[in-house]
């Protein structure tokens, strides 16, 4: 029987902890405001792969006009074995006004307050890590202040 037979499940991959820069608007758009947050960099750490977050990716964002977040992230992974990994990240962030106002303002927030979640895609020319041009992932994200952490699972 396969997986969409049976049902869809999650496997554990990797959590990345993503350091951020400053936050760059280009102010309200006709379809709202565009956001965009440059990478740092960061680290990557799972049962089979770990590593770093390159520096120079970014996370384009538009904001809703109920507050949420629309977020589109590229960035590249480098593994402690010197594979070069390109992440593709499509997502949305939403929760009540008064728990985005936290969030901007850089509180901590229980990530159970507010839904962050993206869909993932991978490309890579590493022959030992290839299976990761063949797979979808999910993220559930949470945001601690300067950083974004995200627990990525390989949707089976």
């Amino acid at each position: 029987m396969s997986n969409i037979e049976s049902g869809v499940g999650l496997r554990p991959l990797f959590s990345l902890e993503v350091e951020l820069n400053s936050l760059v608007s280009v102010g309200p758009t006709p379809a709202g405001e565009v956001r965009l947050i440059s990478i740092a960099g960061g680290q990557f750490r799972g049962a089979e792969l770990n590593g770093t977050i390159l520096p120079g990716g970014a996370d384009w964002q538009s904001v809703r006009s109920d507050g949420g977040l629309e977020i589109s992230a590229r960035y590249l992974l480098r593994t402690e074995q010197g594979e070069l990994i390109e992440v593709r990240s499509d997502g949305l962030r939403a929760a009540p006004p008064e728990v985005l106002a936290q969030l901007a303002r850089g509180e901590a927030v229980p990530k159970d307050a507010y839904y962050f979640r993206t869909a993932m895609r991978f490309r890579t020319a590493a022959a030992r890590v290839n299976f990761l041009n063949d797979l979808l992932a999910v993220a559930y994200g949470e945001r601690r202040g300067g950083r974004v952490h995200l627990d990525v699972h390989a949707v089976l």
